[in-house]
């Protein structure tokens, strides 16, 4: 293990250990976070108050200012999709009936480059961004991704700079991302099953790959490794208990979530779809848990712990309890297009004005100007009857990115 890898294992082992004996300001000092009570117990989907002794330090860099929507939600967090492409076929996502040999996606002359990526991110953080997720398609796809993540890595004011993948690259790189400033990773892992993570990966997925890039990352300090399972009645939900029962005691964070109706071609009904409260349930009958606060303002994830103390799980439940509320999030396509919401349906195109020579100042004005007109609120006002029929044209979710 590197040095560098070593020092970001003890420091994420410090803040995650309660009978650590460094004391709270020492901690803070060595870490850069807060360190607060644990809440005693919320209720589930109750606003609780978000204190946790683990809080990231999310003031602004000097240079950023607080910029609220339409709805007073702040700009926190960026979302940068880095391909469309793909070395999976998720039905939910990216089915193989619509996403086949001869589908043709982005050029490289479509999509930004690193160096268009960088600008947007750096104007980004002056208007407030701390958070940073690099998502795809599959992010690994990019051979120079560990150039990209240190150029983000080194900007003022990235208090946390994440990955979501499906995983089965990650085992040669994690290290390598690492090394070069990223902090944690996400995996999307719907089953431990092999048959049904076969099918829901589109058939092209291999489950020991996975599991080892989970290793990897573990292994390089990209810690916690959070676990993204989306959830859908019939499909793999029977499976769920499984899975959990492999990552309790591994430190890693398993996050259940809803099905959504993101995009157009994934075939979403309500039916399909496994409230959270339902999921909560289960586990309780197997698991005593109990909820735990927020690690930071605009967290999706309702978060529980088991009371034997063998980890943390987590709820994001977009369909049953929507948090457009509190939602922070900017999300840039492939092509240089900001979106403001998961759901929408149109957005604003970055990469002509980039292109065309636009400075720091013009491009700030520009995001400046779309982030302070937002209003989204999908989730909220969702009708079912109206998204099964998919008659909004709603961006897919490959391009930005879950």
């Amino acid at each position: 293990m590197s040095p560098g890898s070593l020092v970001r294992m003890l420091q994420r082992t410090i803040l995650h250990d309660p009978q650590c004996e460094i004391k709270a300001p020492w901690r803070e000092r060595m870490c850069g976070l807060r360190v607060n009570d644990v809440p005693e117990q919320p209720e589930f989907g109750q606003n609780v108050v978000m204190t946790s002794y683990l809080i990231p330090a999310d003031l602004p860099s000097a240079n950023a200012r607080e910029m609220p929507d339409a709805l007073g939600r702040p700009l926190h967090d960026l979302r940068i999709s880095l391909l469309d492409r793909c070395n999976f076929r998720c039905p939910y996502c990216m089915p193989e009936s619509e996403y086949h040999e001869e589908y043709e996606f982005l050029t490289r002359t479509e999509r930004l480059t690193h160096a268009e990526i960088l600008k947007v991110a750096r104007v980004a953080t002056g208007l407030g961004v701390s958070k940073v997720r690099l998502t795809g398609g599959e992010p690994l796809l990019d051979k120079n991704l560990a150039d990209l993540v240190r150029g983000i890595a080194m900007m003022p004011g990235v208090n946390d700079l994440a990955l979501t993948t499906n995983g089965m690259l990650l085992a040669p790189v994690a290290e390598r991302l690492a090394e070069a400033g990223l902090h944690r990773v996400t995996v999307s892992l719907d089953s431990l099953d092999a048959d049904v993570f076969g099918r829901m990966s589109g058939g092209r997925g291999d489950l020991g790959k996975v599991l080892a890039g989970i290793e990897a990352a573990e292994r390089a300090g990209l810690l916690p490794v959070k676990i993204n399972v989306v959830v859908q009645r019939g499909v793999n939900d029977h499976t769920l208990i499984e899975l959990l029962e492999h990552f309790r005691g591994s430190g890693h964070i398993v996050r259940m979530i809803e099905f959504m109706d993101v995009g157009n071609c994934n075939g979403w009904r309500m039916e399909q779809v496994v409230p959270s409260r339902e999921l909560l349930a289960a586990v309780q009958a197997r698991w005593p848990v109990r909820p735990v606060g927020k690690n930071y303002p605009g967290e999706v994830a309702h978060r529980y712990e088991y009371l034997d103390g063998q980890g943390e799980i987590g709820f994001i439940s977009s369909v049953t309890e929507p948090f457009c509320g509190s939602c922070s999030r900017a999300r840039l396509s492939a092509d240089g297009v900001l979106y403001t919401c998961l759901f929408a349906t149109h957005g604003t195109d970055l990469r002509e004005p980039i292109r065309n020579g636009a400075d720091d100042d013009e491009l700030g004005d520009i995001l400046s100007r779309i982030w302070l007109q937002r209003a989204d609120r999908y989730s909220e006002l969702r009708r079912p009857d109206v998204a099964e029929h998919h008659v909004l044209s709603k961006v897919e979710m490959y391009r930005i990115g879950g």
